[in-house]
């Protein structure tokens, strides 16, 4: 199940902040998929010694309105796992690069109003957002908190966008952060307001937390993630054999050798099989990229991924090996 890609060529580069960088991106030839605000595409990142490209998420931060370009922006993360760095370091004006086609797994829902919490680079989605609400001429607004002035990506933009007195700056650095209160748009509960929060993994928590606590539902909270989300495992139907226990170790054997491999809880299937010197496609390890999305022959997979759709998942005929696990005690794998 090959995942197809774009070719785009880059366009034009632009600081966004101290610590991050535009991108835009234009087709090689043809137009590029339409997309809604919330979505993402998944640029893949050539190695210069031949081996699996870097994969990697980065939101769509322009209006949906636009056709002929993709535009994202990325900050340098310098301890994260090289995929910002490469970037930053390597793609230039002209470098030809491959992308996915928008997918979106953060949708805008339907309300009367809307409130956007970012978090640093967490504004990229919520940009989008705001450009869709503002031509929808729908009510909302627009918080961004960041450590400082200097490192606030986007800031010159939403400061000339045509919605600039709907965006409020928290800055770090002037005493203004979630952990020392929520924005004043949260403080009291509205039910038909819809919140959207997007950046690192303990803001969200925190501006989720808050607001939960405050009284707002949990299904008005709207969080933006880049790693599955492991679900529950499925509750036996009457008759039915038990599942193997979600959590637990279980084992995977290789179609073409018939070697068994055991996988404990703390350890992914390509941990295991690479260890074992087993060769698989890998790249973003997160489950996004189907670089190593496996046919599967026998056994029940418990699904992690971001990858397939329902629909493929229900059918259990591959897995992605980084992330997914298993709801049988064994998988047989068309490897």
């Amino acid at each position: 199940m090959a995942v197809q890609t774009l070719d785009v060529i880059v366009h034009a580069v632009t600081l966004a902040s101290a610590t991050s960088r535009s991108y835009e991106l234009r087709p090689v030839t043809g137009t590029l998929p339409p997309f809604d605000a919330g979505a993402h595409i998944d640029v893949h990142l050539d190695r210069a010694d031949g081996g699996p490209a870097l994969i990697r998420p980065y939101s769509l931060c322009n209006s949906p309105r636009e056709k002929d370009r993709y535009l994202i922006c990325v900050h340098r993360e310098d301890t994260g796992r090289g995929g910002s760095l490469a970037l930053h370091r390597e793609i230039t004006v002209g470098r030809r690069l491959r992308v996915s086609a928008p997918r979106n797994l953060f949708p805008l829902v339907s309300a009367r109003r809307y409130v956007l919490v970012a978090g640093g680079i967490g504004i990229t989605p919520l940009l989008s957002m705001a450009e869709t609400l503002a031509a929808r001429g729908a009510p909302f607004r627009l918080h961004h908190y960041t450590s400082s002035a200097a490192r606030a990506p986007l800031a010159e933009r939403l400061a000339e966008s045509s919605f600039a007195g709907r965006v409020v700056s928290h800055r770090g650095d002037r005493g203004d952060s979630v952990r020392t209160g929520l924005p004043g748009d949260l403080l009291v509960p509205d039910p038909e307001t819809a919140v959207y929060v997007c950046g690192p993994a303990g803001f969200m928590a925190c501006v989720r937390d808050g607001a939960s606590a405050l009284g707002w539902r949990p299904e008005q909270l709207h969080t933006e993630r880049f790693t599955p989300t492991p679900g529950p495992a499925p509750t036996p139907t009457v008759g039915a054999s038990v599942p193997h226990e979600a959590g637990t170790g279980f084992t995977v054997r290789l179609a073409s050798t018939g070697e068994r491999y055991p996988v404990p809880a703390d350890r992914t299937i390509a941990d295991v099989l690479t260890a074992h010197g087993v060769e698989i496609g890998l790249s973003c390890e997160q489950g996004m990229c189907g670089a190593c999305l496996t046919p599967v022959l026998a056994g029940e997979p418990d699904h992690r991924d971001e990858v397939q759709s329902p629909a493929e998942q229900a059918a259990n005929t591959h897995i992605t090996l980084c992330c997914s696990r298993a709801h049988s005690a064994e998988l047989l794998l068309d490897l």
